[in-house]
Order: structure tokens, then sequence, then C-alpha cells
């Protein structure tokens, strides 16, 4: 299998990566949402444990949407999807740390890992469109730092990200833009 080849087994399988976005987006906002108007720390539950059903919801949304969920098991690229997984440990255990120490940091850290993940994404699926959508969040998460926004503000405000570009994505992936590939 080429890796275009292999782009496309994982654009096809999962819809360009954007159901997995869009439920994404939803647990940052809920999360966001539910520290404006109640607590820091059930923010804080509801986007650990919301973020463990990302994966599994964005696989209902992609058969939901006619697509498989599943890449073909000879897919190289689904061990760069694992790998990238890490990355999210790594910043949820930086995250968590900070927050006991400056809570207002907690969201800004986050949207930079998953930023910086969105941008390995543009490898996985093949799209240009994750280098803007990783670019933005990161841009959210050192602005959120660099200006000490109130704790729930960047959980609003990375949903918000997200769920605009999942619907990019899953707009342009259902077009099937030949624009957004990467070519080589």
């Amino acid at each position: 299998m080429t890796l275009l080849e292999a782009q496309k087994d994982m654009r096809k399988s999962y819809f360009g990566g954007g159901p997995g976005a869009l439920v994404s987006g939803f647990v940052w906002l809920s999360a966001g949402i539910t520290a404006l108007i109640s607590t820091e720390k059930l923010s804080v539950i509801i986007f650990f444990f919301g973020g463990m059903l990302i994966h599994p919801l964005g696989i209902v949304l992609s058969k939901a949407l006619k697509r498989s969920g599943k890449h073909k098991k000879e897919n190289p690229l689904s061990h760069l999807a694992l790998e990238s997984t890490i990355l999210l440990f790594i910043g949820l255990f930086i995250a968590y740390s900070i927050l006991q120490v400056h809570a207002n940091w907690f969201f800004s850290i986050m949207i930079l890992i998953i930023g910086a993940r969105y941008l390995i994404f543009s490898s996985l699926y093949g799209m240009k469109i994750y280098w803007v959508f990783g670019a933005v969040l990161i841009l959210a998460g050192i602005l959120g730092i660099s200006f000490h926004n109130e704790f729930y503000l960047i959980g609003i405000l990375g949903g918000t990200i997200e769920i605009v570009f999942s619907i990019i994505i899953l707009f342009l992936e259902s077009k099937s833009i030949n624009s957004i590939v990467i070519k080589s």
C-alpha cells in the first residue's frame, strides 16, 4: 500500500476525521460551558471522560455517514494514529499538573497539544486543512496563556473551532475536493 493509498483509505474509512473532530468539539464545548455555569472540577471531569468517548462516538458517526469506521488491516498509517494519541496523555498529564497551580492554563495547554496532534493528521489523512486547523488551535492556546483568559473561555473557543473545522472537513470530504489532498 502506497502512502497515497493509505491516506485515501483513512479518509474514506473515517470521513476525513471530521466525525471525530465534531465529537471532540462538543466535548470541549460541554466542558467549557460547564466551567462557566458550574465548577472547574466538574468541567475537567467532563473533559476527561468525554475525551474517552471521542474515538468510539466518532466511529459511530462515521458509520452513520455510510463510512466503515475501520481502516484496512495493512494500512501502515494506523500506527501513526495510535502513536499520536500518546501526545494526548502527555498533554493531559501536563495540563492536570498545571491545573494545581495555574488553573486558567488547563484548556490552553490541552488545546496546544490537540493542535499539534492535528498537524500530524495532515499526514494521516493527506489533507492540508489539518495544518490550518492545528495552527488555529495552537494560536488559541498561545493567546489563552498570554492573555490569562478565564478558565472556561478556551474550552468554549476550542469547542467552537473544532466544530467549525469538522464541518469544513465533512463538507470537503463529502465533495471529495482534490485540492486539499496532499499529492506527494
